[in-house]
């Protein structure tokens, strides 16, 4: 298998911080690789190198002879005065009708979505996440023998995820990609980097294999520590044993001893996230009752919803792009009022929400005066400590706490919003797409706060590892202006979607590509049936329906985990399982009224 790039004794410093020392990896043939590692630790950087976009301090970068490549960095860069088409289809150098009969091209388009941004739409006029799909796009129809990404998950829906995975395991191209989506690495990747104090580990497969490898090399690590200290313990005492012993011994032993003290590893640099609930949720949290959902033109994106949530439920919250899933997150928080309907909060309740954007962030702060502004001190189990005390444990070492917020990382200011969300003491958490631009160690520190964390939780996600480990339900907007709740978690929404889109082309074989007047037809008829009363009602009993059903399916689990403790106490496992068998039964007959209803209001 032959090398298409490799990088001998690579280094690049930006000012006095080096990102990689004396560097030597290559990129093989038929090779997905993905790129890990801490924000700001030289993975973009790496990544430039390797692709040409800058060049080595010292050291070689070599490409083997005529390598197509192309490089997506996270700039969203595109030449003015373009449109879409012109971006992704005018270097491909072929007709329409060419590129118009190639399946694969097509597909691409469809899957990134380029298809309903309009091939004519000028690039001055898309967003940053619009940007970013239509110069991947322009990557991914091209013939080439290398692709080099950088967070390329970053704005696209769990279908989008999906479908690019897909995508990149059946080309025929080698791939480099820096992502900190979990379940795309481990689908995507053969072989893993993870760039680390200036250097590359390399691991053998995606996330599941470099998790398992990084444990058992921590682990040899820290039983060679173990046996260091011991013998630092030896030394140190040999040393101690008075003056005669220490002028008798020869010196080599005690520069020795004095070398393996000076050794010591500093403490591991974390991030330490910390949240406490202290209020207590009462029964009523938030909740809507006969919501409709519009955007600013009028357009309806929810329609009659009645939603109530619970103390202590925790939600993943997933849908196609301009469903509705910000703006529904917004009305919970409530800075948007419901077209019509009413939203109810409860008294005790304390709303945390991490907005996408990072336009709540103080730039005009430093990083220090940011934590401040939410609190000069807090409480810390059972100690109190200082914004400065709070900030070095949140990763921000006291040189860093300097640092204006303007001049933070895209990572950092995400964490800086994070950590300033989680410290105002919530006990409601409404988080929208957390995990942008956060490297997976930081992952991994919220996850695990959000394991044990209390309080109510509605997180908008594409990350579909995230949601299935810290929510409990899954709930989507497929568009059809209703708010659908899916026993079957991401897995369901995939399999949903894929039929919607089936029953879409079906519908549309035989129709011309944009014509409008037939669409036109078709909503206004939609319109007409949703206004009809039978329809609300039959809506509103869905909803009740489907609250019933997640009340069922825990009483279920909570008798199962009864029967399973009173194993012993026959008398009592006999109530337990009457009372079981009615649960399940009435479960059995609320799913198949709810499946009646589905299939009727289609």
């Amino acid at each position: 298998m032959a090398n298409l790039v490799n990088l001998e004794q690579v280094s690049k410093s930006f000012g006095v911080k080096p990102l990689l020392e004396r560097v030597s990896l290559g990129v093989q043939e038929n090779e997905r690789i993905g790129v890990v590692g801490l924000n700001g630790g030289g993975k973009t950087t790496m990544l430039e190198v390797l692709a040409g976009i800058e060049e080595p301090d010292s050291g070689r970068v070599s490409r083997v002879g005529g390598l197509r490549m192309a490089v997506v960095t996270q700039r969203g860069v595109l030449p003015p005065g373009s449109t879409v088409g012109d971006v992704v289809l005018a270097p491909l150098g072929v007709a329409e009708h060419e590129w118009a009969g190639d399946a694969r091209i097509r597909s691409v388009l469809d899957g990134i979505g380029i298809t309903g941004l309009g091939l004519d739409a000028p690039v001055e006029q898309l967003s940053g996440g619009e940007r970013r799909r239509t110069a991947l796009a322009a990557a991914l129809v091209r013939d080439l023998d290398l692709l080099v990404l950088d967070e390329p998950t970053n704005h696209l829906d769990v279908e989008g995820v999906q479908w690019l995975a897909e995508h990149l395991v059946n080309r025929r191209s080698s791939l480099v990609v820096v992502t900190h989506d979990r379940w795309f690495l481990d689908t995507v990747a053969t072989r893993t980097w993870e760039v680390v104090g200036g250097g590359v580990e390399t691991y053998e497969g995606g996330y599941a294999d470099w998790i398992f490898a990084r444990a058992e090399r921590s682990r040899q690590a820290d039983a060679a520590e173990d046996r260091r200290r011991n013998l630092a313990r030896k030394e140190l005492a040999w040393l101690r044993r008075g003056p005669p012993a220490r002028t008798s011994k020869p010196r080599y032993r005690i520069e020795a001893a004095e070398a393996l003290i000076a050794d010591v590893p500093a403490p591991r640099d974390s991030v330490a996230l910390a949240s406490f609930a202290r209020t207590r949720l009462g029964r009523i949290v938030i909740e809507l009752e006969d919501a409709t959902l519009t955007t600013p033109d009028g357009r309806v994106l929810v329609n009659d919803l009645t939603w109530r949530l619970a103390p202590g439920e925790r939600i993943g919250l997933v849908g196609v792009n301009g469903s509705g899933k910000t703006t529904l997150l917004r009305t919970l928080a409530g800075e948007l009022e419901p077209a019509s309907g009413r939203r109810v909060e409860g008294k005790t309740v304390r709303i945390g929400w991490l907005r996408q954007e990072l336009d709540d962030l103080p730039v005009d702060m430093r990083v220090l005066e940011a934590v401040q502004d939410v609190a000069e001190r807090i409480q810390l189990g059972d100690k109190e400590i200082s914004a400065g005390q709070l900030a070095e444990r949140l990763g921000f070492t006291p040189a860093r706490q300097r640092t204006p917020v303007g001049d933070l990382s895209g990572g950092e200011r995400r964490r800086l919003q994070l950590t300033r969300v989680l410290m105002s003491e919530p006990n409601v958490l409404l988080l929208d797409e957390p995990t942008n631009d956060l490297d997976i160690d930081t992952l991994q520190q919220l996850e695990d706060l959000l394991d044990s964390w209390a309080g109510t939780l509605v997180v908008i996600s594409h990350d579909r590892y995230l949601v299935e480990r810290i929510c409990d339900s899954t709930w989507a907007l497929f568009g059809d202006g209703r708010l659908t709740n899916l026993p079957g978690g991401i897995e369901e929404y995939l399999r949903r979607r894929a039929r919607l889109a089936g029953a879409a082309d079906a519908a549309g074989s035989g129709r011309s590509i944009g014509s409008a007047a037939p669409a036109a037809s078709a909503s206004a008829s939609a319109s007409t049936v949703k206004g009809s009363a039978d329809e609300r009602a039959a809506r509103k009993e869905l909803s009740r329906l489907e609250r019933s059903l997640v009340k069922l399916d825990d009483r279920e689990k909570t008798l199962h985990a009864a029967l399973a403790e009173a194993a012993t106490d026959p008398v009592r496992a006999q109530t337990l399982g009457a009372e079981l068998d009615t649960v399940v039964a009435e479960k059995n007959a609320v799913e198949e009224r709810w499946m009646e209803l589905a299939d009727e209001l289609g």
